[in-house]
């Protein structure tokens, strides 16, 4: 989610090596997030934060808008990182950029985090603890019920963000340019969490397997 409201840095990156380095990582995390030591935790915390404020930072050219890699972090955390690592990561991105941290796609601090952005914000979070809470109780076996949960806390974002977006700008303008112009990136970013789990499942078999 990137609002047009400050200077945006655009990095360079083939989007398909991006994905394999992500998927890479978030394999990673979840094998790490069963293995609990407080070393560990707070390295994977660290590197889901910084996941976080790279994919921020991160444009990749689609329709109608550009779109930041973000809201597929937060889903792809959600996903893998389980329910405590999973909040506790997006806290700390939170909490980084209130203290005025470069990691948000522009601005940063306390005053910023409650401007037009807000919401949104505050969904990752949501959207993070729904997610890995849901995946905890085992709606992740069925790739349907995953695909579902993923949508739903992809609307977390979408819907927190439209809800703070309106009370400064009015629901109908919240909606044309907070909500409508995103969905068709979050659809494809949902799908590529999807398609993650489908990965991370197969990879598993072939592990045990070998």
């Amino acid at each position: 989610m990137r609002p047009q409201y400050a200077p945006h840095f655009t990095f360079e990156l083939n989007f398909e090596n991006g994905l394999e380095i992500m998927q890479s990582t978030f394999t990673l995390l979840k094998d790490w997030s069963f293995r609990r030591s407080l070393t560990r935790d707070a390295v994977l915390v660290v590197v889901g934060s910084l996941l976080l404020a790279i994919s921020a930072k991160v444009q990749v050219p689609f329709w109608p808008v550009p779109m930041t890699m973000q809201t597929f972090v937060v889903l792809m955390i959600g996903a893998h990182a389980g329910f405590r690592l999973a909040g506790l990561t997006v806290l700390a991105y939170l909490v980084e950029g209130a203290l005025g941290l470069p990691v948000f796609s522009t601005g940063a601090g306390l005053a910023f985090m409650t401007g037009p952005t807000g919401g949104y914000l505050i969904g990752f979070l949501a959207s993070a603890l729904i997610v890995s809470g849901l995946f905890a109780k085992g709606f992740d076996r069925h790739l349907p019920i995953a695909f579902a949960v993923l949508v739903l806390g992809d609307a977390l974002i979408l819907g927190l963000g439209f809800a703070w977006l309106s009370t400064l700008i009015g629901a109908e303008k919240a909606l044309a340019v907070g909500v409508l112009p995103f969905i068709p990136a979050e659809a494809l970013k949902v799908a590529l969490a999807t398609a993650s789990l489908v990965v991370t499942r197969t990879r598993k078999v072939e592990t045990e397997t070998v």
